[in-house]
């Protein structure tokens, strides 16, 4: 038995001799002695390196982009600017379907005061919760002011308003006000009683967002002056701008009427509204 592992030595290590002859002269040009267990290591080590070479070749050369698996630069480039864009459309969408809302809900009449009354409350509410009263040591008569205070400028919707809009605002048209703006009644637009097809004219320079027909409002256009800052007009008999175009300061958009079925004579109902919420005409412009 100990035979087989001494054969086996001597098969790897007995020395061959390998001869490259000239054929035609028979002549030895080149001669080499190696062994089976040479030509073993000096093949293993070959792969090896080969391997790594190829290895090598693959990953940091664009070769890589013909092996299965691998992906090319240009697509992850592609995938890269299609996340970047993906992000900024979603951005979009969330500004739009913001200002589609508050546009759908002046159309119809479905404002959002009443939300921003409610998260005003909720906000005072938290607030008086999480205050310690007994730190205060606020005497009768300062508690009573301070409360009448908080009630006058909880429900004032328009507080500072003036001093925030920057934009330079006319009149669309003069006449007389019948109906003004009332947030208690829930009115958030003046009523101008004009004569009929009389002009309408954009109080700002701005872009057509809606220029439509309304069943209770008749033709309406609201007009988009940048800023956050929107202007609707409705009731009109007529609209001469439509969605998307560009309206200058005083260009006329509409011509008066009493249009829908919450018109009860010719008139002007305009909306000013700024950052979603409605505003008083009045503290802009002149419209006697």
């Amino acid at each position: 038995m100990a035979k087989q592992p001494t054969k086996l030595k001597e098969r790897l290590t007995n020395k061959y001799r390998m001869v490259i002859l000239n054929e035609e002269t028979f002549e030895e040009r080149f001669s080499f002695k190696l062994s089976r267990l040479n030509v073993y290591v000096f093949s293993g080590l070959f792969a090896i390196i080969l391997i790594i070479l190829t290895s090598l070749l693959i990953a940091f050369t664009p070769l890589r982009e013909y092996v299965p698996g691998y992906s090319s630069t240009a697509l992850k480039k592609k995938a890269t600017d299609l996340t970047y864009k993906l992000d900024s459309l979603e951005n979009e969408y969330q500004t739009n379907n913001t200002k589609l809302r508050v546009m759908m809900s002046v159309i119809k009449g479905e404002e959002m005061v009443s939300d921003y009354y409610q998260r005003i409350d909720s906000i005072i509410q938290n607030d008086k919760d999480s205050l310690d009263t007994k730190k205060l040591y606020a005497s009768t008569a300062d508690s009573i002011f301070r409360a009448n205070i908080e009630n006058q400028d909880k429900f004032n919707i328009n507080t500072s308003h003036s001093n925030i809009i920057s934009t330079v605002l006319f009149a669309p048209i003069k006449g007389t006000i019948t109906d003004g703006f009332n947030s208690n009644e829930q009115h958030f637009a003046i009523d101008i009683a004009v004569k009929k097809d009389a002009p309408i004219k954009a109080v700002a320079d701005g872009t057509v967002i809606f220029s439509e027909w309304s069943v209770d409002t008749g033709f309406v256009i609201i007009l988009d002056h940048g800023s956050n800052l929107l202007s609707v007009y409705k009731h009109n008999s007529q609209l001469f701008k439509k969605q998307g175009e560009l309206v200058k300061l005083g260009e006329v958009i509409a011509s008066a009427g009493s249009e829908g079925l919450l018109s009860t004579a010719t008139h002007l109902h305009f909306e000013l509204w700024y950052n979603g919420y409605p505003i008083d005409p009045t503290n802009f412009m002149d419209f006697e």
